[in-house]
C-alpha cells in the first residue's frame, strides 16, 4: 500500500470516529436536561435584571431621603430663626428706650431696673433683658482653668432666663431627655440632661443655649464683679454644698444673689451649660468655638456657676470654666437659653 492510499484510509477513520462522537454526545444530551438548563440561564438572566433595577432605585430612594431630610433640616432651621427674632422683637417691643439706649454701669442699670428688666409673654418663661455693652471676659482670673481674656462687647442687648430651667417649664414646653431627674420639684431645676438635650429645648422655644460670654456678661456686668452680686463671696447668697442638705433648691431660693440684671442662681444650685466649646483665649466669637457640634461627643462644651455638689468657693466666681463632654449628665448640670437678634 502506497502512502497515498494510507493517508486516504487514515482521513476516512478519522471522520468515521469523529461522526460517531459526534453522534454519542447528541444521544447523551437529554432534552429536559437541556430545557432546565436554559430556564434556569433565562431565570439568571431575569433576576440579574431585576437585582439592578432594585439597586437603582434604592439609590434614587436614598438619595431622595437625604435630600429630603437636608431640606426639612433647612426648613426647621429657617423657622427657629423666624420664631426666634418674632419672640425677640414682642419681647423688645415692651422695652423702653432708656433701656434700649442705656450705656452706664451695673449700679446705673440697677438704679432703672431694681429687680431687672423683666418681661413674661403670655405662656413663656421669665426673661431678664441685658443691655448692649462691653466687659473683660476672664478678668481677674485666679484659676488655672481661666484665663484673662480680652474685651468683648454686645452691641445690641438679648435676653436670658431669670433662672434655671425648672422641671415645670420643661415639661410644659414639650422637653425630650433621657434621664430622670434626681430630685423631682416643679420648682427645681432641670439636671441629669445633656447639652444635646438642653440645646433642643432651648430650640423649641426659638431660643439657643448662652455663648460662655454672654453667661459672663449676664453674671457680672460692665464692672466684672467677682461674684453676681458682687467682690466678696456670701455663702447665704447661693445654694452649695454647705447648706444645700446635699440636693438641688428650687430656682430663686437665695434672690440675693441675683446678677446685675436681675438674673438669678448664676452661682451655685447646678453648673449650667454653655453653647461654647471649651477652648483658649482671647475669646472670638467667630473662630469655631460657638458652633454646633451636631451630634459630635468629642468637643467639650463650657459650663459655668458651680452647683450644689461643690464646697470650693472658687467655682462660684463668675469668670470660673468648667467642661466636660456634651453628653455628659448629671445632678449638679442644669441650664438656662438666651434670646437675641
Amino acid at each position: 500500500m502506497n502512502r497515498s492510499h494510507m493517508l486516504v484510509l487514515t482521513t476516512v477513520l478519522l471522520l468515521i470516529v469523529i461522526s460517531m462522537l459526534a453522534m454519542t454526545s447528541v444521544a447523551q444530551v437529554d432534552p429536559a436536561v437541556a430545557t432546565a438548563v436554559q430556564q434556569r440561564f433565562n431565570g439568571t438572566a431575569t433576576a440579574q435584571v431585576q437585582i439592578s433595577v432594585t439597586r437603582t432605585v434604592q439609590a434614587a430612594f436614598d438619595q431622595a431621603v437625604t435630600a429630603t431630610a437636608a431640606f426639612n433640616a433647612t426648613v426647621d432651621a429657617g423657622m427657629r430663626q423666624a420664631v426666634a427674632a418674632t419672640t425677640f422683637a414682642q419681647r423688645t417691643g415692651l422695652v423702653d428706650n432708656a433701656a434700649l439706649s442705656f450705656a452706664g454701669s451695673n449700679t446705673d442699670w440697677q438704679a432703672l431696673y431694681p429687680d431687672g428688666a423683666i418681661y413674661t409673654l403670655e405662656d413663656a418663661v421669665p426673661m431678664v433683658l441685658v443691655p448692649a455693652g462691653c466687659f473683660t471676659i476672664g478678668a481677674g482670673a485666679q484659676y488655672d482653668n481661666e484665663q484673662n481674656g480680652s474685651e468683648v462687647c454686645f452691641e445690641a442687648p438679648f435676653w436670658i432666663d431669670r433662672t434655671e430651667v425648672t422641671q415645670a417649664q420643661f415639661a410644659a414646653l414639650g422637653g425630650v431627655k433621657a434621664n430622670a431627674n434626681g430630685f423631682d420639684g416643679d420648682q427645681r431645676p432641670v439636671e441629669q440632661i445633656t447639652w444635646f438635650e438642653a440645646r433642643d429645648f432651648c430650640a423649641l422655644r426659638g431660643a439657643r443655649l448662652p455663648s460662655e460670654a454672654e453667661w459672663e456678661y449676664a453674671a457680672r456686668g460692665v464692672d466684672g464683679l467677682e461674684y453676681p452680686w458682687g467682690d466678696t463671696f456670701v455663702a447665704d447668697n447661693l445654694v452649695y454644698s454647705a447648706n444645700s442638705n446635699d440636693q438641688t433648691a428650687e430656682v430663686g431660693s437665695r434672690p440675693a444673689g441675683a446678677s446685675w440684671v436681675g438674673a438669678l442662681d448664676m452661682s451655685g444650685n447646678v453648673w449650667e451649660w454653655t453653647r461654647s466649646e471649651y477652648a483658649g483665649y482671647p475669646y472670638m466669637r467667630d473662630d469655631g468655638r460657638e458652633d454646633d457640634p451636631g451630634n459630635r461627643t468629642d468637643v467639650p462644651r463650657v459650663l459655668r456657676g458651680g452647683s450644689w455638689i461643690d464646697s470650693f468657693t472658687g467655682y462660684f466666681r463668675a469668670a470660673n470654666r468648667g467642661w466636660v463632654a456634651p453628653d455628659v449628665q448629671s445632678g449638679g448640670i442644669g441650664f438656662r437659653c438666651v434670646l437675641s437678634p
